[in-house]
């Protein structure tokens, strides 16, 4: 055996479908286990993951993935965390807390960034601080002014957890959970039940970190072009001091149940419950976790069953109108055990039995009379496809592979099985063969034979929030009553010290053992990415030579300045259209089936921009299409098919894609509650947002809930419309077309690219003014929820300021300085944000789950008199300029390099420009912040509001303050 740094080589695999050699070790002193990956990737990633099964649901996992990330041994700062993101040119920087482990992965280009985010997150998760008063700020506190007024609870995963449980979606999926778990660890919330979080106490905090942040309970990653064994070598300069230590944080198996059964819950809906439905899921416990063949043959079945608009059991639940939209998710594969789940939501509360009935009937006709051989070609397809594309966009692919990795690894078996694909691909493939009922006998067995079969049902309840409510102050007062003055006073101080423990600045000396770059370790030239602008067939052409290992990226755009305003709002259902209707010659499952079996996958994207140096909007409906090059030529018969020949005359099948959209729209409203209000502020400012608005925002809602009306009661008006819009913008007129690919192949492929163009319409169409209707007035969206999404902006150009890169600098330092110490820190939301678009001049404050409102909208004025009296240091201004080149230089795959370059030629945005920008970034100064701070002064009283969240909420606060909310009903 090898020994290397204090490690034993146990294992050496040559994995060759991900390029990678991989190492698995073991320290010799504590038996913590190392894989090492090595890669040619330059965007390198550790890790370091803990088992860390929770006995009871008060998210002490989730509290102390926060709260290790709070000061430490070395770095006794406040928030190491936050000054990395002030100044590091990472990629990836963040914890994320499962069911069963905790997980602190870390990636970077720059090697010596990487080695410093390293150092900060061990040091972080071995000898944290994590003193009562970190509990209290990261988990809950009681927060109390003076004897005699109402005490509350704060804390920002207590926030967090409480918009979590706002959200039927993110409760049906624990109470799922819960269900076919009801023995073993996972039936708990490692995250944390809001009415359970206030029962965890300092010991037991505490006592987790002692008991399970151990290297003998360690995973440790790395992935990347980084020296192999100078890992070693860093780890064991880490892990020298540990001994090896029994520690006790196995998963148990959950044992089998003998039949199935069903379980109803409620979740909180607002008085008016006509888009507030009952939600039921089907849920299998599966076989455990161990042999790769089963865990692929069954994430197939998965695919076949549910992921797609051809998916036999997904079609027969939209199909019998039963319900709006599908929900589940299919096979899980991160617990120990895999599970299955699948369901509907928006169902009327007489048809749960039916909607059960169903899935099981689907599922044995399946079995009975066979899977369409076409469904499984193009499942195997798009699997195999994925696997060896390896894309998985913003996140590096040494995170994903470690969270690959940490399936079998976590529960003691070999790491690297899980990474390697191709012998189980292999395997599944030799058993598609004719007569071969492989997925059928799946179904069977592992689905209709199962009596591990648990029925969860999800039901409105207007009155469950004000029960929950009356029951937290009912407690609260039941806790006030209970102390005595000295313990009324306590409480009364430890608030008061909080608060003052919060508001101190860390002591220079501290700030300055963060290990962080210099000014001479970055990039002063921008990164160009290839682009040749021509014209091919009379369409405008713009390619990108870069090297994509045989895959094709192909974006086709129409012009939306084509089409007269009042049909804005029907893109999106038309571009959802011409995917999802079916040809002339083939119906939408055909369609569907065809797609996966010849491409990597296509999907519309509507992509809106204010104009560089201008009040113009671009405003685009792209198709974005991906395949292997030998397949160019498919991608292009179906991207024609589907825009000449697409059916639009099927009422019944529109209905079915709107209500899905609807739903869809539905559930994204609490968990991306701060892109829906930021989304609502912008299109009170300019041509571009409120088009983006009215293709996708709440206005995009509000629209599908009148169409499927019409649908219903004017179909011939809205075909109208869909014919309309076609005709108006297919038409290569006016059409972009946007190709990443290498040279070699792009000479291949071009020939074909320009056949196609050949066969869509072309003639001159004029550019269609579109007058936005501008509202200038604060906005409510009211929902029932306990938390709030608060925005605030203005356009700045209009408030006189002047474009300068220093701008990029001042929003990255608010986002981890201000407004996250006033608005996550101390007032208990759980995140909050400032951004600034340069093209429209849109500045912006929004917050995420967040408590408050008013107090929200009070920090966000304070900014300006925060940067106008900031006395900034030269090493803050360094950290503030590092961290904004490191968010322009944000790792790309050559997709996304190639559709970003195209973005910046639609908005006029030059190279020279981008490097002119750079410049200003590079040299900003004190007196830059000093000068934005005059700006958002102006903002303080011109700027417009939205907040989505509770209507009581707004409700005070239109009775506190002069804010006047206008309150509308979203849900």
């Amino acid at each position: 055996m090898t020994h290397t740094h204090g490690f034993t080589l146990i294992e050496e695999r040559e994995v060759p479908e991900l390029r990678t050699m991989a190492k698995l070790y073991r320290h010799d002193a504590t038996g913590a286990e190392l894989l090492s990956m090595e890669s040619d990737d330059e965007n390198k990633t550790f890790g370091i993951t803990f088992r860390t099964p929770p006995t009871d649901s008060t998210g002490v996992p989730h509290i102390m993935e926060h709260s290790v990330l709070c000061g430490s041994r070395k770095y006794p700062v406040k928030e190491p965390f936050v000054e990395l993101m002030k100044s590091s040119l990472q990629t990836f920087l963040n914890a994320m807390t499962y069911p069963d482990k905790t997980c602190y992965p870390v990636a970077s280009q720059n090697l010596q960034d990487f080695y410093n985010l390293v150092d900060v997150y061990l040091d972080a998760v071995l000898y944290p601080r994590i003193t009562p008063e970190i509990l209290q700020q990261e988990g809950w506190h009681y927060e109390l002014d003076e004897p005699g007024s109402p005490m509350t609870y704060k804390g920002v995963v207590f926030n967090e957890m409480k918009g979590v449980y706002s959200s039927p979606d993110s409760l049906i999926a624990e109470y799922s959970q819960q269900a076919i778990f009801p023995d073993n660890t996972y039936g708990l919330n490692s995250g944390g039940d809001p009415t359970v979080i206030p029962d965890l106490t300092y010991a037991q905090f505490k006592n987790f970190h002692d008991t399970y942040y151990h290297p003998s309970n360690a995973r440790i990653y790395f992935y990347g072009d980084d020296d192999p064994e100078e890992r070693l070598r860093i780890m064991e300069d880490w892990l020298k001091d540990f001994d090896a230590r029994p520690i006790d944080s196995h998963v148990e198996l959950q044992a089998p149940l003998a039949t199935p059964g069903r379980v109803v819950h409620t979740y909180p809906a607002g008085e008016d419950t006509e888009n507030q439905k009952t939600m039921l899921t089907v849920n299998w416990l599966l076989p455990e976790n161990m042999d790769q063949t089963v865990t692929f043959s069954l994430q197939m079945l998965s695919h076949i069953l549910l992921s797609t608009s051809a998916s036999p059991l997904r079609k027969a639940l939209i199909e019998t109108g039963l319900g709006e939209d599908v929900i589940g998710g299919g096979v899980d594969a991160d617990l120990r055990q895999l599970t299955c789940s699948a369901g509907l939501k928006g169902i009327e509360p007489a048809n749960v039995d039916r909607v059960e009935e169903l899935i099981l009937a689907t599922l044995a006709d399946l079995v009975e009379n066979g899977i369409d051989p076409n469904t499984t070609e193009a499942a195997v397809n798009t699997i195999e496809f994925g696997l060896r594309e390896q894309n998985f966009g913003s996140y590096p692919k040494g995170l994903v592979l470690m969270i690959t990795a940490l399936t079998t690894w976590l529960h003691d078996r070999n790491p690297i099985d899980a990474l390697e694909f191709e012998e189980p691909l292999a395997q599944i493939k030799s058993q598609l063969t004719p007569g071969n009922r492989y997925f059928e006998g799946l179904i069977q067995k592992h689905l209709l034979d199962n009596p591990h079969r648990m029925t969860v049902v999800l039901d409105p309840d207007p009155e469950l929030q004000q029960k929950w409510d009356a029951a937290e102050k009912e407690r609260l007062a039941a806790a006030e009553s209970a102390m005595n003055t000295g313990e009324l006073t306590a409480v009364v101080e430890q608030t008061r010290l909080l608060r003052e423990l919060q508001e101190r600045p860390d002591a220079p000396e501290d700030l300055a053992k963060i290990p962080r770059l210099s000014l001479d370790d970055l990039d002063r030239e921008a990164k160009l990415v290839p682009l040749e602008v021509s014209e091919t067939a009379g369409a405008k052409t713009l390619y990108h030579d870069l090297f994509t290992n045989g895959v094709l990226y192909l974006d086709i755009g129409f012009d939306l300045h084509k089409i007269p305003q009042e049909l804005l709002p029907y893109v999106g259902m038309f571009s959802g259209a011409l995917l999802e209707l079916g040809t002339e010659t083939e119906d939408y499952v055909r369609l569907t089936q065809r797609i996966g079996q010849k491409t990597g996958g296509i999907h519309p994207v509507t992509f809106t921009a204010a104009q560089k140096d201008s009040d113009a909007a671009t405003a685009w409906l792209f198709l974005r299409g991906k395949s292997t090059v030998d397949h160019a030529g498919d991608l292009l018969d179906i991207l024609r098919d589907i825009l000449l020949t697409v059916k639009l005359d099927n009422p019944e099948r529109f209905r079915q894609i709107l209500l899905e959209a609807k739903a869809g729209k539905e559930a994204s409203l609490i968990p991306a509650g701060h892109r829906v209000v930021a989304s609502r502020l912008r299109a009170k400012f300019n041509e571009a947002s409120w088009a983006a608005e009215q293709m996708g925002g709440v206005s995009q809602l509000f629209m599908l809930r009148e169409l499927v009306e019409q649908v219903e009661n004017d179909w011939p008006g809205v075909l109208h419309k869909l014919a309309a819009v076609r005709e108006a913008i297919v038409n290569r007129d006016g059409m972009i077309c946007n190709i990443t690919l290498d040279a070699e192949n792009w000479a291949s492929v071009q020939p074909q690219l320009a056949t196609f163009i050949d066969t869509l319409p072309g003639y001159e169409a004029p550019q269609v003014a579109w007058a936005a209707d501008y509202s200038q007035k604060n906005e409510g969206l009211t929902l029932p929820a306990n938390v709030n999404y608060v925005a605030k902006g203005n356009n700045i150009y209009d408030l006189g300021y002047e474009l300068d890169g220093s701008a990029a600098v001042i929003t990255n330092y608010l986002r981890s300085t201000w407004l996250w110490e006033k608005i996550r820190v101390q007032g208990g939301a759980y995140g909050a944000f400032c951004s600034f678009d340069q093209y429209s001049g849109i500045f912006i404050y929004a917050s995420y789950r967040d408590p408050n409102l008013l107090n929200t909208i009070a920090n966000y004025d304070g900014t300006s008199t925060f940067l106008r009296t900031l006395d900034l240091s030269e090493d803050e201004l360094t950290k503030g300029i590092i961290g904004a080149i490191g968010s322009m230089d944000a790792y790309q795959l050559p997709d996304a390099k190639g559709y970003s370059s195209m973005a910046r030629y639609l908005v006029g945005y030059t190279d020279e420009m981008r490097q002119i920008f750079r410049d200003q970034v590079l040299s900003t100064t004190a007196s830059d912040v000093g000068a934005f701070g005059d700006v958002l002064a102006q903002l303080n009283d011109t700027g417009l509001v939205v907040v989505l969240g509770s209507q009581a909420a707004m409700e005070t606060a239109n009775q506190e303050s002069d804010i006047g909310l206008e309150l509308t009903k979203v849900l």
